[in-house]
């Protein structure tokens, strides 16, 4: 949801100026005038180059499993945008799917709550998540999230656009995964190795009651429908897509802002639109539910709940070791 394009017009000298500066923050760091931190344990940075959704919640949390797995102290370092009280819908969607298995912290500052959980605690690894921007914290491994499905070099720098950088940032990234396409995109990481650009799909695990635990139920024992589909994410048209390849029957959608603090008028509004539509129930997504604690609905709402999978996770996961295994090399 951009602006129109003659607000986009008038906008284009404050992103070309926001360009000089987002460059020129990057060459200070490169060159080592502006200095990195770094904590002692490895730095896995998962982050983008646009506002909005890519993947990056699901691909930290992919992360977290696959360490945990491994026996690894896991801990995720988050911004915790948009949030309050030390925590935000992302980070509360984390805590929600990895537990106490995980140390947070949550912070502007990121190198400080690394340290302050490396003074209390053993880490084998940090997850930095949203972090491909935050070029203070040093790090081990950059994971650079891309939709497939957005033509980024025909994209505005912010404010104008959605890009955060110039699409030529990519080539600071390590691994580049690649969501909603199955084209290689027009882009490289920081060598043309054909393993470093990972393709990744949402798959849906089932739907829950809003606000239960209960199991996953497939969308046939849902009842018949039709459902009225709502969120406030970064890219709704995406769940909205996805509601529809997991061939759930919509009778109509409403997309919030990023983030969306839900209250109880907005209740009333969904539910108005879902019957005026004659929808049966309504479904939402997981970072949402975070955002409706307060919220009470009179038809039934459903969580979906989803995770990354990868056509080549094997190759994946050996690149991870790899990229780690040199950037200890190179640092020891």
């Amino acid at each position: 949801m951009g602006f129109p394009l003659p607000l986009r017009i008038l906008l284009w000298p404050l992103s070309w100026v926001y360009g000089i500066i987002a460059r020129v923050r990057v060459l200070l760091y490169a060159k080592g005038i502006l200095e990195k931190k770094r904590l002692n344990a490895p730095v896995i940075s998962v982050g983008n180059l646009t506002v909005g959704g890519t993947g990056k919640t699901p691909m930290v949390i992919w992360l977290a499993e696959k360490f945990l797995e491994e026996g690894k102290r896991v801990a995720i370092l988050s911004r915790g945008y948009r949030g309050s009280h030390g925590t935000s819908d992302e980070v509360e969607l984390m805590k929600q799917r990895l537990g106490d298995r995980v140390t947070f912290g949550v912070g502007a500052n990121r190198y400080e709550e690394g340290r302050k959980i490396e003074q209390a605690q053993l880490v084998n690894v940090f997850l930095l998540d949203d972090g491909f921007q935050h070029l203070k914290l040093s790090r081990n491994i950059d994971i650079l999230m891309l939709d497939g499905s957005k033509k980024l070099k025909h994209e505005w720098l912010l404010p104008a656009g959605l890009l955060r950088e110039l699409v030529s940032a990519c080539n600071r990234a390590d691994l580049i995964v690649v969501t909603r396409k199955t084209e290689r995109p027009e882009i490289r990481a920081r060598d043309s190795h054909e393993h470093l650009i990972f393709y990744a799909e949402t798959r849906l695990l089932g739907f829950r009651k809003l606000g239960t635990e209960q199991t996953p139920l497939y969308v046939n024992e849902l009842g018949p429908g039709p459902f009225f589909a709502f969120c406030g994410i970064g890219n709704p048209v995406a769940f909205f897509g996805d509601l529809q390849r997991w061939h759930v029957p919509l009778a109509g959608k409403l997309p919030f802002r990023d983030h969306h603090l839900f209250s109880q008028s907005d209740a009333q509004k969904i539910e108005a639109s879902a019957d005026q539509a004659r929808a049966q129930a309504l479904i939402t997504t997981e970072k949402d539910e975070q955002n409706l604690r307060d919220v009470s609905f009179t038809k039934p709402v459903y969580v979906a709940i989803i995770d990354l999978v990868f056509p080549s996770e094997s190759e994946l996961c050996a690149a991870l070791q790899r990229l780690l295994n040199e950037s200890r090399g190179a640092h020891g």
